[in-house]
């Protein structure tokens, strides 16, 4: 494999990297030679798991970094920051800002228990308004590359309804919103956003959803390829959007689902 970010003292910061596609993300961009720091919220219970996961990173002879720290929390933020600082030092430089947070409310609108005003505002916090929170935070830290990348996960329920998706597909919208204005507002400072749309992806975010089996079912006869989307085929474009080539790539919102949002 051709090490595209070796001796270049990139970094990526993923901010929910602990499983899927940020897992899967922050392998292959360690392969290809970027430093990576992964800031995740998980109990102590799944730890060995995820360290297990995070050693197949430190195999790969980058610099490795992690926070099991809530992200969304300004005590956190600033602890995180200064350790970030810390092992940067005076040369390293963020590449690469992953925003892959799933924390989102999937009660229905309808109901015994439904959504409240206060679910769709944690949800909307977690899944949209951080991604401008963090960009902000680094960027006031001078922390990020000349030419940086600002990549968030977003997915076809932004505009298209599903069962107990209500409060994720807004915070997805307004995830895209927010992409696409860092990616006006912040350009002339060397700043790139998009979002990658990923197709339905057998990560414990889309089982969470209720009803995730038939959603699985539907989608291997719906796309055209007849199976679902897999964390490498997202990080591969991951990958690809942080690469040199794609610096003129701005503002957008990329499907990478092998089609299946032609059906």
């Amino acid at each position: 494999m051709v090490k595209r970010f070796e001796n270049s003292n990139y970094w990526a910061l993923i901010m929910g990297g602990s499983s899927g596609l940020g897992l899967a993300s922050a392998k292959k961009l360690a392969a290809e030679g970027m430093n990576i720091c992964i800031i995740h919220r998980n109990p102590r219970a799944e730890m060995e798991a995820i360290n297990h996961e995070f050693e197949k990173i430190r195999a790969l002879n980058g610099k490795f970094l992690s926070f099991n720290k809530d992200i969304l929390n300004s005590q956190h933020q600033l602890e995180i920051v200064a350790g970030l600082k810390e092992v940067l030092g005076a040369e390293g430089k963020i590449r690469c800002l992953l925003h892959s947070i799933a924390k989102g409310n999937l009660k229905p609108m309808t109901g015994s228990e439904t959504l409240s005003s206060d679910d769709f505002a944690i949800t909307l916090n977690a899944m949209a308004t951080s991604l401008y929170d963090w960009t902000k935070l680094i960027f006031n830290e001078n922390l990020f590359a000349d030419d940086a990348r600002i990549l968030a996960f977003t997915s076809e329920g932004s505009s298209k309804p599903l069962q107990n998706y209500g409060a994720v597909a807004a915070a997805k919208a307004a995830l895209e919103a927010i992409s696409r204005n860092i990616a006006l507002e912040f350009a002339p400072f060397g700043l790139r956003a998009n979002c990658i749309q990923a197709g339905v992806t057998d990560t414990r975010s889309l089982q969470m959803i209720p009803g995730s089996e038939k959603i699985v079912e539907h989608t291997k006869k719906r796309n055209p390829f007849k199976r679902l989307t897999t964390p490498e085929d997202v990080a591969n474009v991951v990958s690809l959007l942080c690469s040199d080539e794609a610096a003129w790539i701005n503002g957008c919102v990329i499907p990478v689902d092998g089609g299946e949002h032609l059906c």
